[in-house]
């Protein structure tokens, strides 16, 4: 079975939700699970891009598609989005907390306000969000939970510190929730990507040069989609993303800080800048 028809025979005719599906990883798992049948619930900040992806995935795949602009930084969102859903009595089957971004640079020089909305989006909504649909899957005997973790989540990276620092937490906190929930027909997955086409880049202020061998975001999202249905607690994305996370646990914690520091620290030049 393809992956199409094995999503189709997933999720086909039930309700997905998804967080920052506006660009990039968010937006490849929209496609994905539409042209699979299943319906959806969008949702980021930019709203003219939500309805601008509603339009097409209603006419390509007829599939429905409900949008919601909410704003994970605000912590009263995943609140907003739960009455979003339940005002329209839709059973969300599949939710995939995708929303997240990064910053780039010396810690100290950044801006806190920042780097606070970063644990707020990458972290707190995830388990607000998480808490709030789990219950009703857990009571039901069924559902899926993806939660956008990432490579980086397997180590300390300077110079994205924080970011990497989220992601580690995302990726235990899944792992433990698919153990609590697996013997209640719930299944959750990590999906551990390493750098992928998407504005998160640019959004970061990250180095073109960081972002080596980059895979993209239809890739990625087929790769957390088959894990989550296969059962998997996590998933890294590509086979060089998994050698590299499979090497760093051979070598001392320290060193590999210390070369993720020399591959991610700003240049002459980019400091400056």
């Amino acid at each position: 079975m393809n992956s199409r028809n094995a999503f189709a025979a997933r999720w086909s005719g039930k309700w997905a939700l998804i967080t920052g599906a506006s660009a990039g990883i968010g937006l490849a798992l929209a496609e994905e699970l539409a042209s699979a049948g299943t319906n959806l619930v969008v949702s980021a900040r930019r709203k003219d891009r939500l309805e601008s992806l509603a339009s097409r995935l209603r006419a390509n795949h007829s599939v429905k598609v409900e949008i919601l602009s909410a704003d994970l930084a605000n912590p009263g969102a995943p609140d907003h989005i739960r009455t979003f859903t339940q005002a329209k009595f839709l059973e969300i089957e599949l939710l995939i907390n995708n929303a997240g971004f990064g910053a780039y640079g010396p810690f100290y020089q950044s801006d806190l306000k920042r780097q606070l909305e970063m644990l707020q989006v990458n972290c707190a909504a995830v388990v607000h969000l998480t808490h709030l649909y789990l219950s009703d899957m857990v009571a039901r005997g069924h559902g899926d939970i993806l939660i956008l973790a990432s490579v980086a989540g397997f180590q300390a990276v300077p110079y994205i510190s924080t970011y990497a620092a989220t992601k580690a937490f995302d990726l235990r906190f899944a792992e433990g929730i698919a153990e609590e929930v697996r013997r209640y027909g719930v299944h959750v997955c990590a999906l551990c990507p390493g750098s992928t086409e998407t504005e998160f880049r640019v959004v970061a202020g990250q180095p073109e040069r960081t972002f080596r061998g980059a895979e993209t975001a239809e890739k990625v999202a087929r790769t957390g989609l088959r894990a989550l249905a296969a059962g998997k607690s996590s998933v890294i994305s590509g086979f060089k993303n998994t050698m590299s996370v499979e090497g760093q646990r051979l070598a001392p914690r320290g060193l590999v800080s210390r070369v993720a520091a020399s591959m991610f620290a700003p240049s002459a030049k980019e400091s400056r800048e």
